[in-house]
């Protein structure tokens, strides 16, 4: 038998477990703190989303990809793009990325659980009337390029794996009703804290709508007069912009403009021939901001002038024989920092806008007054206008508005406006046919013509091949010669 100090370390290990069992389960909520992945908070910042959403802005108007198709630049090395080499396009990202971060916002400031603690990023009406507008800014900017596209049962996450495609009838007739919806959404309450746009002015964002509104209604002009018309009107009604709306690169490589960064290493882009002697033809001096000028050419006075840009040979055989210092590389206007701004939409498209407006009978007023007035804010915004220059140019016959041949003029003059934001010049050049392009001479397409689409990513036809092929049958084909439905011939 076992005496009591015997028994005693014994007994001294079980009070200690006991001890330590108490205290376990006592302290049970802190086993929360293990199930908790510090990296996936599960009390989501909306702010954070907003911010990351709108980051998607930038690459948008600072694609390469809408500026080679219209031509304001050519390649200098590798012209595999410019030959239209790439049929197939990836949307996959816009998904998971900008639209599934806004459509969370929405879910968040939406659910009774949820929408107490959302306040933080803004009033809950304000947070999501701003992710409707982006939303609706990037299912635009999709369905131009793509046609049709998953809209009605995308970002369903699971539930939704295999979404169908809706048409670009029913996408552009419910993006403008959103538009519409999140404008009469718009409280007294604080702007998101996560908009690094418009640092949540909400009276920006209504003019930033109605401006986009202008855009989407005058696309339909060919497709659905009686739906654009309605919304063109009351968009302009309601005021749209009234200063060029830029997007803001930060001086760090995490948010830095791309033009700029294509340039830190390579030198594989360059002003095109087609752009360049377009504008120096007409001693458009826009053309010395839109341009660098060639080295050779170059008299380091420090003040470029027309004779100084040399565009690069858009269509040429061997692009690498070009000798670098023989042609102007796009300018420092687009390029020259980390933080060089990037036009969304400006003054110069709204005036063409009107001016168009005008013309299809859908407002009031003078077209030629909105043209000159497009022109002159386009000279502004690049900072060249002289009066005296920029009353001689507009004197030129071919710039001179005429209504006779008003798609002419304004397709023309918002090609060479809208540079370098090139999916926007695309899509108006797609919907007026002008200016006149011709085509890659080596294209590597199947048609030798530009592309007026992009074809669907290869996921599609591996993941969701049945509604692939019912929105394929329902176009068409799937390549870049097949229209959307807005582009009308």
């Amino acid at each position: 038998m076992k005496t009591m100090n015997q028994l005693q370390p014994s007994m001294n290990i079980f009070k200690m477990a006991s001890v330590a069992l108490v205290l376990m389960l006592s302290s049970c909520s802190d086993f929360g703190d293990i199930n908790r992945d510090p990296n996936n908070p599960s009390n989501v910042k909306t702010e954070l989303l907003m911010t990351n959403a709108l980051t998607s802005l930038g690459g948008q108007v600072g694609d390469v990809t809408g500026t080679l198709y219209v031509q304001y630049i050519a390649e200098k090395q590798y012209d595999d793009a410019a030959r239209y080499a790439s049929t197939t396009f990836d949307f996959n990202g816009w998904y998971t990325g900008p639209l599934m971060d806004l459509q969370t916002i929405i879910n968040l400031n939406t659910d009774a659980a949820t929408k107490a603690n959302a306040l933080s990023g803004g009033s809950n009406n304000n947070q999501i009337a701003v992710a409707r507008i982006l939303k609706a800014y990037y299912y635009a900017s999709m369905t131009d390029r793509w046609g049709m596209i998953p809209y009605t049962e995308a970002l369903k996450g699971n539930e939704g794996l295999r979404p169908k495609y809706d048409t670009q009838t029913a996408i552009y007739t419910d993006l403008l009703k959103e538009l519409r919806e999140a404008l009469a959404q718009i409280d007294g309450g604080a702007g998101p804290t996560g908009d690094f746009l418009f640092k949540g002015n909400m009276n920006s964002w209504k003019s930033f709508a109605n401006s986009l509104r202008m855009r989407l209604a005058m696309r339909l002009s060919d497709s659905n007069a009686t739906l654009g018309r309605t919304e063109f009107a009351a968009a302009v009604s309601a005021g749209h912009i009234t200063s060029d709306v830029m997007y803001p690169f930060l001086s760090e490589t995490a948010n830095q403009n791309p033009w700029f960064a294509r340039f830190l290493t390579r030198t594989d882009y360059c002003l095109s021939d087609v752009m360049a002697n377009q504008m120096k033809g007409l001693k458009d001096y826009r053309v010395t901001k839109y341009g660098d000028p060639a080295p050779n050419k170059d008299n380091k006075d420090g003040v470029v002038s027309l004779d100084e840009i040399v565009g690069m040979p858009y269509s040429i055989a061997n692009p690498g024989s070009v000798n670098t210092a023989d042609v102007s590389f796009p300018g420092r206007a687009i390029r020259g920092a980390q933080n060089t701004p990037l036009p969304i939409i400006t003054m110069a498209e709204i005036n063409f806008l009107k001016a168009e407006g005008v013309e299809r009978g859908w407002i009031s007023g003078t077209a030629k007054s909105f043209y000159d007035a497009g022109i002159e804010a386009s000279w502004r915004q690049w900072g060249v206008y002289d009066a005296t220059n920029f009353a001689a140019f507009m004197a030129n016959a071919s710039v001179a508005y005429s209504s006779s041949n008003w798609q002419e003029k304004i397709g023309t003059q918002k090609w060479v406006a809208l540079f370098p934001n090139g999916f926007e010049a695309w899509s108006e050049w797609r919907r007026l046919d002008f200016p006149k392009l011709t085509p890659h001479a080596r294209a590597l397409n199947s048609s030798g013509k530009i592309p007026v689409r992009h074809a669907y990513p290869v996921t599609e036809v591996q993941l969701n091949d049945v509604n692939y092929k019912a929105a394929v049958a329902a176009q068409g084909a799937d390549n870049g010669d097949t229209r959307v439905w807005w582009d009308i011939k």
